[in-house]
């Protein structure tokens, strides 16, 4: 069983300046049994790295409706079940489980703060710039931000599938962005440069193993990758081939349109 000094030893050995910002993907289950549980492995992370971010997504929010833009990957009017379900968006709605158990133990930490995007929120600790710095007409205006203070990105866990700063190198080497729409309380909005699927993103890993550092703690792997040389690193592998990085599932909508824009 891990302990909480076996984890911060752990994310000491990492390196890193403990000043810097650090955006983090986490698995708590792939660290095997905790002592403690979630709640030691975020303490042990904020002894070692303060300034804490994690996507708090919240995809209950979103609605479809029955028409819409063109070269949008969305099946409009197909949306009538999902939109049934939608909630509104609040800024004390939980994290959707797919982002992992991690960030709602993060967001519900007293000293916490959460932006208010009703579909991709982000919420942190000490990393005040970067969730302001967020708006619906820019979603990963957080993570440029980290960027400038050079921050880092931590894989507790997990791969690059769930590396959400990949998004940003994506949208600045010119791939398209998509809108989507989410249930506030005052109105439906509409959510613009909504990024395109992640599942292919673990490609890029042999591209980014010069600069990437690696432990094990437990049955996890952890990878850390300074941001701004991960980013230019994707920027250029997806200007020099614009199928970069996509899924191999034929039934991807977003993966499709961004092949059909390449042809």
């Amino acid at each position: 069983m891990l302990s909480y000094r076996d984890l911060e030893r752990g994310f000491r050995s990492l390196g890193l300046d403990s000043r810097c910002p650090v955006i983090a993907h986490a698995s708590v289950k792939s660290f095997g049994e905790i002592r403690g549980g979630s709640e030691a492995l975020l303490g042990a992370l904020l002894a070692v790295q303060p300034r804490l971010i994690m996507p708090a997504h919240t995809y209950k929010t979103m609605i479809l409706p029955e028409e819409g833009p063109d070269e949008n990957a969305a099946l409009y009017g197909a949306g009538k079940d999902l939109n049934t379900m939608a909630e509104f968006f609040t800024p004390d709605m939980p994290c959707d489980p797919l982002v992992g158990t991690l960030p709602e133990q993060l967001r519900l930490h007293p000293l916490a703060k959460r932006s208010s995007h009703p579909i991709l929120s982000f919420t942190g600790i000490g990393v005040d710039a970067s969730l302001e710095a967020q708006t619906l007409q820019e979603p990963l205006a957080s993570i440029s931000k980290l960027a400038e203070e050079n921050g880092w990105v931590l894989l507790l866990g997990v791969d690059h599938t769930v590396n959400t700063s990949i998004h940003l190198a994506e949208k600045l080497a010119g791939r398209r962005q998509f809108i989507r729409w989410a249930l506030t309380p005052e109105s439906a909005v509409e959510c613009p440069n909504f990024p395109g699927c992640s599942l292919g993103f673990e490609k890029a890993a042999p591209h980014l193993v010069e600069f990437t550092r690696q432990v094990n703690i437990g049955s996890a792997n952890l990878r850390a990758l300074p941001l701004n040389e991960m980013i230019d690193t994707i920027v250029e592998l997806i200007s020099n081939d614009p199928l970069a990085l996509l899924c191999d599932d034929p039934g991807c909508e977003r993966c499709a349109e961004h092949k059909a824009l390449s042809f």
